[in-house]
C-alpha cells in the first residue's frame, strides 16, 4: 500500500510561488519546538540561477487594535527567527514529504528546513471586540517566501503555522492543589478551604472543586460564587495583565451559613471558549473555525527568560463568600494547568476508555 501523505499548499496571487509543508502546529516539548521542513514549488520563468530566494519564519506580534493605526503609527512588530536561502543553503537530510514532492516536480522545487529558537512564546490570539475590526491582538508565526530581485507583493507566499505545547509527562494529573483561607472578624473566624480534584487538566475536561466552609463567627454567609479566569501576561508592558472570566457558577443553595455552622459542597466548572463571552479571551492561534479552544497555561523552560514578544497565559478557580454589602467577602483562589495531553497520553486514554466500554458490555451480557 503506498504511504498517504497530508499537505498543506498556498500558492502566491501570481501563482509564481507554492508552499508545501507537511504540517501547521508544530509542538514545543520545552524541550525544544519541532522543526519546520516544506518545498519550495518555483514558476519556470523565476527559476533562474541569478535570482535569490529566501525563506523565512516571522513572529507577529500585534500589542494594539488596528483601526487605530494612524499617520503611520503601527501597533504591530515583526521578528524573522530562521532564514533560509535558497540556492545557498544546502539540506544534508530530507523528509519524506521532501523527497517525494521534489521527485514530483523535478528541477523548480527545493526543499527548505526552519527552526524555532528557544524561549518564544506559544500562538496566542486575543478575541477583539469584534471580528470585522481588524487583525486580532497576540502572537502569530508564518512561513514567508519572497524573491529578492522582485519588489511586486504578488509574488510573496505568507503561510500561518502555529507553535502549541503539549503536557509534559512530568506533570502528576494525581497533584490535588489545596488552599485554605481565613478572615478574622470582630466576632470570631470565619475559614473557607477549597481544592481541586487535579493539578491538570485536559481542555473540554470538567473541573470538580471541593468546597468547606467553618463558620465560627456571628456573621452570615448569604451566597457562594465560583469563577474560572483566564489571566494574561503581555511581556513587552510593564503592567501589561488582564484577566477574563471564562466561566461562573453562582448559587444560594445552602445559604444562608448561619453562625456556628459549617457547609460541605462540591462545585463543578467546564472552561470552554463556548461557555463565556469571549471579548478579551487568549485563545490557540484561531479566533474562527470548529477547533478554536482556550489557549494553553504557558510553561516557561527558564521563568527568567521570557520572550519580549510573548503572551503568559494562566488559568485559577476563583471562589467568593458573600456575607454582605457591610461584612464584605471572602475569597480563595486556586491555580490549576489547563493543556492538550500529548500525544501518547491521548493514546493511553483512548485505549483505557475502549477497553472500559469493553469490559462495560461484556457485564451486561452477563447479566442479561
Amino acid at each position: 500500500m503506498a504511504d498517504i501523505l497530508k499537505v498543506f499548499k498556498k500558492c502566491s496571487q501570481d501563482g509564481s510561488t507554492i508552499v508545501f509543508l507537511g504540517k501547521r502546529d508544530f509542538i514545543d516539548s520545552l524541550g525544544g519546538t519541532e522543526p519546520i521542513n516544506g518545498v519550495v514549488l518555483l514558476d519556470e520563468e523565476l527559476n533562474s540561477p541569478f535570482s535569490t530566494l529566501d525563506v523565512l519564519l516571522v513572529c507577529s506580534f500585534r500589542y494594539g487594535v488596528e483601526e487605530k493605526e494612524t499617520m503611520g503609527l503601527t501597533f504591530k512588530k515583526e521578528l524573522v527567527l530562521s532564514e533560509h536561502s535558497i540556492r545557498r543553503d544546502s539540506l544534508k537530510y530530507w523528509s519524506l514529504l521532501q523527497e517525494k514532492l521534489v521527485a514530483k516536480f523535478g528541477k523548480n522545487a527545493y526543499p527548505f528546513h526552519l527552526e524555532f529558537p528557544d524561549h518564544c512564546s506559544a500562538s496566542v490570539t486575543i478575541v477583539p471586540e469584534s471580528l470585522e475590526s481588524g487583525e486580532p491582538c497576540g502572537v502569530e508565526y508564518f512561513v514567508r517566501v519572497k524573491h529578492n530581485s522582485l519588489q511586486k507583493k504578488l509574488s510573496v507566499v505568507n503561510l500561518t503555522v502555529r507553535k502549541i505545547q503539549f503536557a509534559p509527562r512530568n506533570i502528576q494529573r494525581s497533584k490535588k492543589p489545596v488552599t485554605l483561607v481565613r478572615k478574622h472578624l470582630s466576632s470570631g473566624l470565619l475559614e473557607l478551604e477549597a481544592s481541586l480534584d487535579n493539578h491538570l487538566y485536559s481542555h473540554g475536561d470538567e473541573i470538580m472543586v471541593d468546597v468547606n466552609i467553618r463558620n465560627n463567627s456571628n456573621k452570615t454567609v448569604k451566597r457562594i460564587s465560583a469563577v474560572v479566569l483566564q489571566q494574561v501576561d503581555i511581556a513587552m508592558f510593564k503592567g501589561g495583565n488582564q484577566h477574563a472570566v471564562v466561566t461562573n457558577w453562582d448559587s444560594q443553595d445552602g445559604c444562608p451559613i448561619q453562625p456556628g455552622s459549617s457547609l460541605s459542597r462540591k462545585i463543578y466548572l467546564t472552561p470552554t471558549a463556548e461557555s463565556c463571552n469571549r471579548h478579551g479571551l487568549a485563545l490557540e492561534g484561531r479566533v474562527k473555525g470548529s477547533d478554536t479552544c482556550l489557549a494553553s497555561s504557558t510553561l516557561l523552560a527558564d521563568t527568567s527568560r521570557r520572550d519580549v514578544f510573548g503572551v503568559i497565559v494562566s488559568y485559577s478557580v476563583k471562589i467568593k463568600l458573600l456575607l454582605g454589602a457591610i461584612n464584605g467577602s471572602l475569597s480563595a483562589e486556586i491555580p490549576f494547568v489547563l493543556m492538550h495531553p500529548s500525544p501518547r497520553d491521548r493514546k493511553i486514554m483512548k485505549k483505557r476508555d475502549t477497553l472500559e466500554s469493553v469490559e462495560s458490555f461484556g457485564s451486561n451480557e452477563e447479566i442479561a
